[in-house]
């Protein structure tokens, strides 16, 4: 386990180091605020002890810095002129905990115990998520260039994101990866498909239910919106939803507060919305049957998937990649596709896009040869 100490008392830093290197941590120390930052950004720590009370950068101007540089390490706040207040802010600014002087040995080796442990959790739980939710956007050519590039500007932010794109395009994929980079990425992500709700149970399912609201609420039930509470709601197909049902997520967008179904009292959501939708949604809206005051809600960011047709350049690097993703999952070695059989697939026309090309590559990889050929394409693609 590797600890930074920062702290302007020399002997405060050395006799903590020497306290940890006891027991068994390897410390680094720095003098300021500003030599804390540097090495902070430069090593991964498990776990950072600094000063309040520093020349140069102090303490609360250095947890802030390394909140903005994404730093994941916890931060352990120290000071000698200790107040509520101040131990408050930096809790509210990221801190993980908040000591005074003189220091208590027990204290210091329970609190960065606990600090280790959290960063562990941490890890894990990333490690999970990224199971989960790893799977990579594929793709060399300017547009997914471009896309990619405008995720990496739209995830650090709280804007609310429409994602439009033919079906099978990858816009489940968008949303994933914006969550991913997203402040909020240890909170929840809930995903609705808007088309697959009936209208009679749209409102029970985003909103939540009491019990005895009707006639099988045999318990209460917490909507998706209050699931995702803290975290990120992904409306996909959102271009489905009924009118009634758009009037009801506008309210929850614009006051951040929703009533269950058969509920008195108003609960209080803190929720990022990334939406999905194969439909223009302008023309939706001269046709009567989407909100535009929703649509001007939701398009603070409008990001479009470009169909796999629009980018034929990335069709060999799609293959490989759902080559081996199937052969890793059934556990076969990873097979090949020869260039005219890759050739082939690049002339398709592909009107099911990316779900489709995996359809088409997991036949091939079932039925073709080894390698994939030319004639395997024309036997069971074409």
């Amino acid at each position: 386990m590797k600890v930074l100490i920062v702290d302007d008392e020399r002997a405060i830093r050395y006799s903590l180091k020497e306290i940890l290197e006891m027991e068994n941590y390897q410390v680094d120390t720095a003098e300021n605020g500003e030599e804390g930052l540097q090495k902070a950004e430069k090593e991964k720590y498990d776990a950072i002890f600094c000063d309040i009370k520093m020349p140069v950068m102090d303490g609360t101007e250095m947890l802030s810095k390394l909140m903005e540089a994404g730093v994941e390490s916890p931060v352990v706040m120290v000071s000698g002129h200790a107040d509520i207040t101040t131990a408050v802010d930096c809790i509210k600014k990221g801190a993980f905990d908040f000591i005074e002087k003189p220091l208590d040995l027990n204290r210091i080796l329970i609190t960065l115990k606990n600090a280790t442990d959290k960063a562990t959790l941490v890890k894990e739980t990333k490690i999970l998520k990224k199971k989960i939710y790893g799977k990579e956007m594929v793709g060399a050519s300017e547009s997914v260039a471009h896309l990619k590039d405008m995720i990496g500007k739209v995830a650090p932010t709280q804007a609310s994101v429409l994602i439009t794109g033919p079906n099978g395009s990858g816009k489940e994929l968008v949303a994933q990866s914006i969550y991913q980079l997203s402040q909020r990425s240890m909170m929840p992500f809930v995903e609705v498909n808007c088309a697959a709700i009936p209208s009679e149970l749209i409102d029970s399912e985003l909103f939540g239910h009491k019990k005895g609201s009707f006639t099988s609420a045999i318990r209460d039930h917490k909507g998706k919106f209050e699931q995702a509470d803290g975290g990120t709601i992904f409306l996909d197909e959102i271009g489905d939803m009924s009118l009634a049902a758009q009037a009801k997520v506008l309210r929850v967008l614009q006051e951040r507060k929703l009533t269950p179904v058969g509920g008195d009292k108003e609960i209080t959501v803190d929720v990022r919305v990334i939406a999905a939708t194969n439909k223009n949604l302008q023309e939706e809206i001269v046709k009567g049957t989407f909100r535009e005051d929703l649509y001007h809600r939701l398009s603070v960011i409008v990001l479009r998937v470009p169909a796999l047709d629009e980018r034929k350049d990335d069709i060999p690097l799609l293959i490989d990649h759902f080559s081996e993703q199937i052969c890793s999952e059934s556990g076969k070695p990873v097979r090949t596709f020869t260039p005219e059989a890759v050739t082939l697939l690049q002339e398709r026309s592909w009107p099911g896009n990316i779900r489709e090309l995996r359809n088409v590559v997991e036949r091939l990889l079932i039925l073709g040869g080894n390698p994939i050929s030319g004639a395997d394409v024309q036997d069971y693609v074409f």
